[in-house]
């Protein structure tokens, strides 16, 4: 299973090869922090700052293609600013750091090519 998709971030770095590996070394600098941010916010029940750091994870989603977890984010952030399905954050959270450990996994892959 792919969980990138890199034609994005080919067409905003007009594909130079550096700002690529760049970007995508950011995302592997990122995700760890993002993961540990959303479990920790989500075991205090600080709801706002959770939707926040999903807001700002979107970002980095997007530019590696990974479109359903970015919507999915969106949707998390949402129940967040409601305060609403409480019961399934703890999903999102988990679709977030299974779906980017597959991520960076495959990401490592690409930038031995590089």
């Amino acid at each position: 299973m792919a969980y990138t998709n890199l034609d994005y971030l080919r067409t905003i770095t007009e594909g130079n090869k550096a700002m690529i590996r760049d970007m995508i070394e950011m995302f592997l600098q990122q995700v760890p922090g993002f993961i540990t941010n959303l479990n920790h916010l989500y075991q205090t029940g600080n709801y706002a700052a959770l939707g926040k750091e999903a807001h700002k994870a979107k970002s980095s989603l997007q530019i590696m293609g990974m479109t359903e977890l970015e919507l999915e984010m969106k949707r998390f952030q949402l129940k967040t600013i409601d305060g609403t399905e409480v019961e399934s954050y703890p999903v999102h959270i988990g679709h977030f750091e299974t779906q980017c450990n597959g991520a960076i996994a495959e990401l490592k892959v690409v930038l031995a090519t590089l």
